[in-house]
């Protein structure tokens, strides 16, 4: 994307959050970060997500995330929209991210400072010296995982800052939801963060959703979130329930292990994840495993495993 009027025009639909699959050894599995890419790329993604909180940057070093974020810029090329996720604790790395991520042709998804005691005035500030950072603008990233939340009434006030082009909502609350569709709806793009529960923001008129567990689960959700966009309201309801028994292990082991393992057995290159976090032990990708072969029984998911 050259510029902030053609990211605003492509920025919608329903964007893969690609995990970051790790090696043994801890390296970056390049060639299986590709790989992933150009599956939901293939499959009709409108966009992706690279490096975002269960893409585990804070388990990244700067320089690596730089390298995650020309690496994935070389193979997508301007084929679809890319985030980048720019987030930091150190706004002088997150400075950097953000202009880098820009001048590759992305959009630089940007956190709050997430420090103690920081106050609405000092978020408003640090906004407003990242937006001008990047040429294609910020997405504003309301991720309360992290140890902030922006309330509707401060997204509001951001949102009139030259170069926010839209926000990640992760504040799933029906208040938050409807305050946003219905005060921000035109001015900003507004994503829904989440694919638990994306039913309810797009109907109140959200541009759309980021998707983790559409790594594991690229064909239904991709096809749930097809038959929202036309519409097929019952569809789309009776496909997000098939994967319900999914979403209940995700809850109880954690992302994005849980999607990488889920990964895995479909022959996917999940990889492995970086400490803190650890890999599901033997017990729990057994009871994972039993979940896949669930779906993949259920003819309307389109869930395969390999052999």
């Amino acid at each position: 994307m050259k510029d902030m009027v053609e990211c605003r025009a492509r920025l919608a639909g329903i964007f893969n959050i690609t995990v970051t699959p790790f090696l043994a050894d801890g390296a970056i599995d390049k060639a299986g970060l590709a790989r992933s890419v150009e599956r939901v790329i293939g499959l009709g993604y409108d966009g992706i997500l690279i490096g975002g909180t269960y893409g585990e940057f804070p388990a990244m070093s700067p320089d690596e995330r730089a390298e995650l974020f020309r690496t994935v810029m070389d193979v997508v090329g301007d084929r679809v929209p890319v985030m980048l996720c720019s987030a930091a604790s150190d706004a002088r790395t997150a400075r950097e991210l953000t202009q880098l991520a820009g001048d590759l042709g992305g959009l630089p998804m940007v956190t709050p400072p997430y420090v103690s005691e920081v106050t609405d005035g000092q978020i408003t500030a640090f906004f407003k010296d990242m937006a001008p950072l990047s040429k294609t603008g910020i997405l504003i990233y309301n991720a309360p995982g992290i140890g902030i939340t922006l309330t509707p009434e401060l997204i509001e006030q951001l949102a009139g800052i030259p170069g926010v082009v839209g926000i990640k909502q992760g504040e799933l609350a029906v208040t938050a939801i409807d305050k946003i569709a219905n005060r921000l709806g035109g001015r900003i793009k507004l994503f829904c963060a989440s694919d638990l529960a994306f039913l309810g923001p797009m109907m109140a008129g959200f541009d759309g959703i980021s998707s983790t567990n559409s790594c594991a689960l690229p064909e239904v959700i991709l096809a749930t979130y097809r038959a929202l966009e036309a519409g097929d309201a019952n569809t789309a309801r009776e496909l997000h329930k098939s994967w319900y028994a999914f979403r209940e292990l995700a809850r109880r082991h954690g992302q994005p292990q849980m999607v990488k393992a889920a990964m895995n057995l479909r022959g996917f290159d999940g990889g492995k994840v970086r400490l803190p976090l650890r890999d599901l032990d033997a017990v729990a990708t057994a009871e994972v495993a039993s979940m896949m072969q669930a779906l993949a029984a259920d003819p309307h998911t389109g869930v395969t495993l390999k052999a």
